[in-house]
């Protein structure tokens, strides 16, 4: 099944680009606040600081001359992520799941192919460069804790971990959904690399269909598994743990990504300030109109209460 038509779009009150950046991103976020969501370091330690679990940070690399800092620090761990502190859209990521049998000094990665030690150390110096970070600007190489997925999205993800997307407009949670990875997007939650996207009904925290690219899908094209009817595990606890990160920030409009680690439960993994507009094809439904119906709601509400008049409001 194809897309609704770009017409068929706006009658469905899908919120556009230039909309969003004039009336959402301009009067909400402050600019001198975007640094706490762009820089992963600083959100991490914002979120210890407020209680809010996230992945375990093993260390950080900051200059070249401590590249070879990277060999130690990998030694200690069986798995481990390295990713860019300023980075945007998942580039400049590696998730190491393991080391070759054989060979000494090498690494798997999740897709199945290695890289050497020395390939590890070269890709920590292209992110202290800048090459993956936004404006270019010099960056800080993160290693962190490797998510595992709950066994609950094994039969609707492909090798990597699916990731939830809730998009909050002043402490109202307003859309979400879960990006599920493939064997086209190489294990990675990303849609723009092949993952794909499903809805999720606010108020029960079930799944709807999905979306692969341009097309409406019911069925994860690797797996062949229903994408629709699963019940999210923890769902009021994901909602409530998205809420307050506009208190943790001060953003209005937040795009908060939530994992389900088999052991540790909800993590965030990160906020966006600039959150995109994909999660309304997902969801099949326009933003504009929950947007709308949150500005008359109350601002002093705790975050249990907007999270409560969220999904009484946006039941599917």
């Amino acid at each position: 099944m194809r897309l609704p038509t770009p017409r068929r779009l706006r009658q469905m009150g899908v919120l556009g680009m230039n909309e969003r950046n004039a009336q959402y991103i301009q009067r909400y976020n402050s600019r001198k606040l975007y640094p706490l969501v762009d820089d992963k370091l600083r959100t991490k330690e914002l979120a210890l600081k407020a209680g809010i679990a996230v992945p375990e940070l093993y260390g950080v690399i900051s200059s070249q001359h401590d590249a070879h800092a990277l060999t130690g620090i990998a030694d200690q761990q069986s798995d481990f992520v390295i990713k860019p502190a300023q980075g945007t859209g998942g580039d400049g990521i590696i998730v190491v799941s393991g080391r070759s049998a054989r060979q000494h000094g090498v690494y798997r990665l999740t897709d199945g192919s290695y890289i050497s030690d020395a390939g590890l150390r070269y890709h920590v110096s292209n992110i202290i460069s800048g090459q993956y970070s936004l404006g270019g600007m010099r960056d800080r190489a993160m290693i962190e804790y490797c998510v595992k997925a709950d066994p609950f999205f094994e039969t609707v993800t492909y090798q990597g971990v699916p990731d939830i997307r809730v998009l909050v407009f002043k402490g109202y949670p307003a859309m979400a959904m879960v990006r599920l990875p493939t064997r086209n997007s190489s294990g990675k939650a990303n849609l723009h690399q092949g993952a794909v996207g499903s809805g999720i009904d606010l108020a029960r925290g079930r799944t709807m269909s999905g979306v692969l690219g341009t097309d409406i899908v019911h069925e994860h094209p690797d797996t062949g598994a229903p994408i629709a009817g699963h019940f999210i595990p923890g769902w009021d606890y994901c909602l409530s743990l998205a809420a307050r990160c506009y208190e943790l920030t001060g953003l209005g409009y937040l795009g908060v990504d939530i994992v389900l680690d088999k052991t540790h439960g909800p993590l965030i993994l990160e906020l966006n300030a600039r959150p995109g507009l994909n999660i309304q094809i997902a969801n099949q439904f326009g933003l504009v109109k929950r947007f709308k119906a949150i500005e008359r709601m109350s601002a002093d509400k705790n975050i249990e209460e907007k999270v409560t008049a969220a999904r009484e409001a946006f039941a599917a």
